[in-house]
């Protein structure tokens, strides 16, 4: 198991190709970057999950979100910077920013501003939004631990993060940017 408690290594192993395990907010997460389309077919492969479905995306800070807010009205700018309760991922109008690869069949993108200092941390080495998703294959309980990831994927992830789970109870819930429909509680 590879452990690494530093976001540069980490934010390098990302720029290179790779993929990594990192503690969000409640489960453990896989990330790369989104515009490589070798390393996001990685974790597809790696979750068994199917283009189609989608990823989401997660960024520690705000002007890690600027080509999306760009895109927005204030109103739907505003949430998608918001600080909430509970971490909320934005399914927001995107078909020219993000890759096919990772929007799936959609004409948008899931993308959260996370508050949780080990994520804000690595998406501040890397300069940018990350691909999330949990550390789990499909079907299988999200990974809560650094040993759990390494029980489902082995030496199959490049680096696991060494740095706390964060508090949440479940992981985020998502929502329409537009409408604040929510789609997943």
């Amino acid at each position: 198991m590879h452990l690494v408690t530093s976001v540069e290594e980490l934010a390098d192993i990302i720029r290179q190709g790779g993929v990594i395990a990192y503690p969000t907010e409640a489960v453990w997460g896989l990330g790369c970057d989104p515009y490589n389309e070798s390393a996001v077919r990685r974790i597809l492969a790696l979750k068994n999950r199917p283009e189609y479905k989608g990823l989401i995306l997660i960024a520690g800070a705000k002007d890690q979100l600027t080509p999306w807010l760009k895109m927005l009205d204030t109103k739907a700018a505003e949430r998608l910077i918001s600080k909430n309760d509970i971490p909320t991922s934005w399914v927001v109008p995107d078909t020219t920013i993000t890759p096919s690869w990772v929007r799936g069949e959609h004409q948008s993108v899931a993308i959260r501003l996370s508050q949780h200092q080990p994520v804000q941390s690595l998406c501040a080495a890397y300069q940018g939004a990350i691909v999330s998703t949990s550390a789990n294959p499909a079907g299988l309980d999200p990974a809560m631990s650094a040993e759990e990831v390494h029980a489902y994927f082995g030496d199959k992830v490049d680096a696991i993060f060494n740095a706390p789970l964060g508090k949440a109870t479940q992981p985020s819930q998502v929502r329409d940017i537009l409408t604040d429909t929510l789609f997943r509680a």
